[in-house]
């Protein structure tokens, strides 16, 4: 970590963030030469009015647009191909993503596949998918997965009950528009789970084996700033300073793991999405106490600048002190976000399911990534600690 790896780093061509910049869509496509965009979203959205927020400003421009809605939680390989149908039926020369990481995976899944030929299931991860489909424009809604800057997207396989890891040039949007003032209507429950997921997210690349400077930088800069406003975020929807804080900690945790990739947590999130369907950002934070806990003392040093960063730990405590401390932050924040273990949700624990969730979980490569690499066994014992 941080050594002398060589660093190497994929990034939408145009970023623009701030409240309101949604209205600026139409501008950008003109920008990039676009002007027939499907728009993928999901059905809460249209009812929620927010589409509307961006379909306006497309009309004000003359824009053609149109929309596919049926992006379901978890997209899974059916929702992709009817929405490649919908974008083969018209004569698009774009997509845009808009919503949370369902729909922003979706579009990019159709742009992608649009020009590929087979399954998605023939180009997950360790395949990097590089022919790249029609531009995609990326607009966030919940300040959580970050995918409107990484390289990565997350598709179910309704056969093989699996989520597939998918990345490469291909994955990376040409622009994102990250807009903080559609986060104000998330509830408590998906707010929490988002901003737990974007936490998730800046310590594993913090943490990685392939962290380098670049991607330090924007980890360090998320920590504090999703430990500071998660809480408000949570009490009071409408607090501008949390939600905007929120958001822009999401974008830079999703550039961090995108350079430097996710570690055991999503490796072992995956599995539970796919065979319990249990949303990704909260089967996080199911997993990150435990999985650091199981981790810490092979980046002693590198978690315990997490947890001073987040102000959970003091500059003079030793590391072994301050790695203790990060534990016992993030089981008192799940404890305060009210985040449930799967027995809770009515899930039993299931030791032969364990087993091929611990394969599916090594099969995707990041708990290669993690400080301390897990054996199968030793997959299969968290999933029994954190049930």
């Amino acid at each position: 970590m941080c050594g002398t790896a060589i660093g190497r780093i994929q990034s939408p061509r145009i970023i623009r963030i701030g409240g309101g910049v949604v209205r600026e869509t139409a501008e950008v496509l003109a920008q990039l030469g676009l002007q027939r965009p499907l728009i993928v979203t999901d059905t809460n959205l249209v009812q929620l009015g927010h589409v509307g927020a961006l379909t306006d400003g497309l009309d004000a421009e003359t824009v053609r647009w149109a929309l596919f809605d049926g992006v379901v939680e978890d997209p899974t390989d059916t929702c992709l191909a009817a929405g490649l149908a919908a974008f083969r039926a018209g004569n698009y020369d774009c997509v845009i993503g808009f919503g949370g990481g369902s729909p922003m995976d979706t579009a990019k899944a159709i742009s992608f596949m649009s020009v590929n030929p087979g399954h998605v299931r023939d180009y997950k991860a360790p395949t990097q998918i590089d022919r790249c489909g029609p531009p995609v424009i990326l607009i966030p809604t919940t300040g959580g997965t970050g995918s409107e800057l990484t390289r990565w997207c997350v598709i179910t396989d309704t056969e093989k009950t699996e989520k597939y890891n998918l990345s490469g040039l291909a994955c990376v949007a040409t622009a994102a528009l990250i807009d903080w003032t559609f986060t104000t209507t998330k509830p408590w429950r998906i707010t929490a789970d988002t901003a737990v997921d974007s936490l998730t997210h800046a310590i594993e690349a913090f943490v990685s084996r392939k962290a380098f400077a670049y991607t330090d930088a924007f980890a360090v800069a998320a920590m504090p700033a999703i430990a500071t406003h998660v809480r408000t975020a949570c009490a009071d929807p409408d607090n501008a300073v949390a939600r905007e804080a929120l958001m822009l900690a999401a974008s830079q945790a999703g550039m961090a793991f995108s350079n430097a990739s996710v570690a055991l947590v999503h490796g072992m999130s995956r599995p539970i999405g796919a065979h319990f369907h249990v949303a990704h950002g909260l089967s996080n934070a199911m997993l990150l106490p435990e999985v650091t806990k199981f981790s810490v003392g092979s980046a002693q040093d590198r978690y315990a600048i997490c947890a001073r960063v987040m102000g959970w730990a003091e500059d003079i405590d030793s590391d072994p002190v301050a790695c203790r401390k990060l534990v016992d932050g993030l089981i008192r924040l799940n404890d305060d976000l009210k985040v449930p273990n799967p027995t809770a949700l009515g899930h039993a624990p299931d030791p032969t399911r364990f087993a091929l969730m611990a394969d599916q979980a090594l099969a995707s490569g990041s708990p290669q990534n993690n400080p301390r690499v897990p054996t199968r066994d030793e997959i299969m014992g968290i999933y029994e600690r954190m049930w």
